[in-house]
């Protein structure tokens, strides 16, 4: 695949905007560059933007990661069970994503965008407590949720992070 100075030029655009989103709220870069890929970029393949968008979202998310850990803002037992379960169900997910047609693909992935945006209009029920502590019991519940999350992050090539994410 031959890339001409104009989608070049819109890949860095693009790459800029996802970079400043995720700086900003921590999440949802892959949101915004799966659609930037497909429909901006001209990727022909969703799969393809799927997989090119993965790595650009997981090198500023590292980015993001390094800043919040020098701030002090990462619960770190929480963060590695979390993590790890993620892992484990991303792994899981990808192989069910390569027998979907890119297109439904696009339309599921369109869905779930609509899905996480209605849930975050929603008043959270709870504020987040800044020194939380894991207690052994909250471990299933952070392991379960880890493992949904990983299990989308892995069908959708997504990132994760506006699956966890509510302002």
């Amino acid at each position: 695949m031959i890339i001409s100075t104009t989608q070049s030029v819109l890949g860095l655009a693009s790459g800029m905007l996802v970079g400043f989103s995720l700086g900003l709220v921590g999440g949802g870069g892959s949101i915004l560059a799966v659609p930037l890929m497909v429909y901006v970029v001209g990727v022909p393949e969703p799969h393809v933007a799927i997989g090119t968008s993965a790595i650009a979202v997981a090198a500023n998310a590292a980015v993001n990661l390094s800043n919040h850990a020098r701030g002090g803002t990462v619960v770190w037992s929480c963060a590695l069970w979390f993590a790890a379960a993620g892992m484990i169900g991303a792994f899981g997910g990808c192989d069910p994503r390569k027998m979907v047609d890119g297109q439904k693909l696009l339309a599921l992935f369109a869905l779930v965008m609509i899905v996480i945006a209605l849930l975050m209009l929603k008043t959270r029920s709870r504020i987040g407590l800044p020194d939380v502590k894991i207690f052994d019991v909250q471990h299933a519940a952070i392991v379960g949720l880890g493992l949904a999350t990983g299990t989308l992050s892995g069908f959708f090539g997504i990132g994760g992070g506006f699956l966890t994410c509510r302002p």
